[in-house]
């Protein structure tokens, strides 16, 4: 099941549209993310457990797993 975990996710930002695909970590939630662009700080949605989850087009490998994540 690992070799189907995806790593790579694009994160959308909520407030200007901008789109970047990033690594994901894959042993740590990341709670903020800052747009290169408009230099707002995301941060999960209420009930997601981290940005990727909330913004990004794919979600954190540990629930890619079903796995509890942070």
């Amino acid at each position: 099941m690992m070799d189907k975990t995806k790593t790579a996710s694009v994160l959308t930002c909520p407030e200007c549209g901008h789109r970047k695909e990033e690594q994901m970590p894959t042993d740590a939630c990341q709670y903020f993310y800052e747009c290169e662009q408009c230099r707002t700080v995301l941060k999960p949605k209420s009930g997601d457990c981290c940005v990727y989850c909330s913004y990004g087009t794919v979600p954190c490998p540990p629930i890619q797993q079903n796995k509890s994540c942070c």
